[in-house]
């Protein structure tokens, strides 16, 4: 159980495609592999963790901070360090996200999105190709 916490871990926020949010850190997280071990954000190291498909989700979010801001909007301006291409992503359920990236291909599987504005609470959003309703170029 222990080799599935090698590294540093993630703090995390993943929404289900079922609007389920679960708040945990990750380890093993790989674009390569079809799921994931997610444990618990009290983790006593205890825990086996839950095994989630990446199918099953719209997204990942890795977090400063697992509560964030609620009531902070983020920007939504290009910022000068920005990098890659600016992209607009909508889902199912209405969330949008904007934010830039370098890897963005729609046969993949999916992508990383770098948050426009660096000072809200994510830090990358991990974007499920298949669960995304639109993916605009802005």
């Amino acid at each position: 159980m222990n080799t599935l916490r090698t590294g540093n871990p993630n703090k995390v926020v993943v929404a289900c495609l079922d609007g389920r949010r679960l708040k945990g850190h990750v380890y093993n997280f790989s674009v390569l592999h079809e799921s994931f071990r997610l444990f618990p954000e009290d983790d006593d190291g205890l825990h086996a963790g839950l095994e989630l498909r990446v199918k099953d989700l719209k997204a990942i979010f890795f977090v400063k901070e697992f509560a964030g801001h609620p009531e902070r909007h983020d920007r939504t301006e290009m910022l000068p360090h920005g990098h890659g291409r600016v992209l607009s992503v909508t889902f199912a359920d209405g969330e949008r996200i904007l934010g830039t990236t370098e890897a963005f291909n729609p046969r993949r599987f999916g992508f990383f999105l770098f948050p426009l504005d660096q000072e809200g609470n994510n830090t990358r959003v991990f974007v499920v190709n298949p669960n995304a309703r639109e993916v605009k170029q802005l």
